[in-house]
């Protein structure tokens, strides 16, 4: 009888055991996540992103840490760092950078080939939910190694509709007319490698990086072909002879449209805001026109690109981390980055909402994106393009032989 008790006992003692183990496991965290002490553990965690970010970030933050709260003691800071030198600073001091940070995509194979990122584990369900150019754009080797935040780093037409038609944006020559007439400008960066690529990109002439990842292929000086090397510089040098043109930043474009100087320009939708408070009810914006090179219309082409989210290999949390990324880059959390932005989302719930569905700037980089190409250039490309194009820009003062020049760009462009 003793021992019947004992063991009834015992199978009393284990029940409730298991019970207390089963209970515990009821949790909000991923299951990635170890839970031994989750209460008392102290995360630390830091988040880099851009300065106009920060308000943003912030209210991110919070949210996360009261949807985890009392699982663990967060402390987590953001601190300001511009995501075009993300690269550069993390690499610099991989143990110490941010935990969390915000970045172009364009800076991925080097991140990943200096062990700065590692891919992700529940790749199928992020690719699931985002749009698939921004999935590439976060992949090497079919390897997915950070998340996809934004759909929007690409450019396209806005013009002001008090001056030129509908019909007149669709071409260059009669953006350039309309604005000729008027006393006014259109403007685009010729300065800037990623704008000058619209001229060349759908005109056969290649670029893009070897399979080193690091040196470029460039044949932007091809002498033959329906479309020559000299045919695009030429084309070039009678926009820039025309009065409605002019060579700016993106600065000088925004102070344009602001005086009223400026009725057209090629930018994106971080001008949008400004833009339709400056054109109000006129603001039009559309994919980029098609310009004339050697007697055709050719489609101006475009660099695009994303913002992605990567999560450091050398966090001391990398669990909480990479949970965090999944946070700021949530359905949730990119329709606030929409509102509070004005940045286009990579999710696809949130891509096809009526919200986004009824912004000019995003429609229109939506229209762009047929005719663009992911940015996939090495740190060659920028300074040769941008020589070969000042001189474009200012009627070629030098009187340089034009395919000489050519050949030196693509030279300086595929250097080693």
């Amino acid at each position: 009888m003793r021992k019947r008790i004992c063991v009834l006992f015992l199978w009393l003692l284990c029940t409730v055991t298991l019970t207390g183990c089963n209970l515990s496991e009821k949790t909000d965290l991923s299951e990635n996540i170890d839970l031994k002490n989750t209460k008392t553990q102290k995360v630390e965690l830091v988040v880099w992103g851009s300065e106009e970010d920060k308000e943003l970030m912030n209210q991110i933050i919070k949210s996360f840490q009261i949807n985890y709260q009392g699982q663990a003691d967060f402390q987590i800071s953001f601190e300001v760092q511009g995501e075009s030198q993300c690269k550069d600073v993390l690499i610099g001091s991989l143990e110490e950078g941010a935990d969390v940070f915000t970045f172009a995509d364009d800076q991925l194979n080097a991140l990943a080939a200096a062990g700065a990122l590692d891919p992700i584990k529940n790749a199928d369900e992020i690719r699931n939910r985002n749009l698939s150019n921004t999935v590439e754009a976060a992949t090497i080797n079919n390897q997915l190694y950070a998340y996809p935040l934004t759909a929007d780093n690409g450019y396209f037409l806005y013009y002001n509709k008090q001056y030129i038609t509908e019909k007149q944006a669709k071409t260059l020559d009669g953006i350039l007319k309309a604005a000729a007439a008027k006393g006014k400008l259109f403007t685009m960066d010729w300065s800037s490698g990623w704008y000058v690529y619209s001229f060349f990109g759908n005109t056969g002439l290649q670029v893009g990086l070897n399979e080193d990842g690091i040196t470029n292929y460039c044949s932007w000086n091809q002498k033959d072909g329906d479309i020559r090397g000299v045919d695009v510089a030429h084309a070039m040098l009678e926009i820039a002879k025309n009065p409605g043109f002019a060579s700016c930043t993106d600065e000088e474009f925004l102070k344009g449209v602001k005086n009223g100087s400026v009725i057209a320009g090629i930018s994106g939708v971080w001008n949008s805001v400004a833009i339709e408070k400056a054109w109000k009810k006129n603001v039009g914006a559309i994919k980029l026109p098609t310009y004339t090179c050697n007697g055709l219309q050719i489609q101006m082409a475009s660099f695009s690109g994303c913002k992605l989210i990567g999560v450091n290999a050398y966090s001391k949390h990398p669990e909480w981390a990479s949970l965090l990324a999944e946070w700021i880059t949530n359905e949730e959390n990119q329709q606030l980055r929409f509102k509070m932005r004005g940045q286009g989302p990579s999710n696809i719930v949130v891509a096809d909402s009526a919200e986004i569905n009824q912004s000019p700037a995003i429609a229109a980089l939506l229209e762009q994106s047929e005719f663009s190409q992911l940015q996939r250039v090495g740190s060659k490309f920028w300074d040769p393009v941008s020589k070969f194009a000042e001189s474009m820009a200012l009627g070629n003062p030098s009187g340089q032989n034009i395919q000489k020049q050519l050949d030196e760009m693509v030279e300086g462009v595929t250097a080693r």
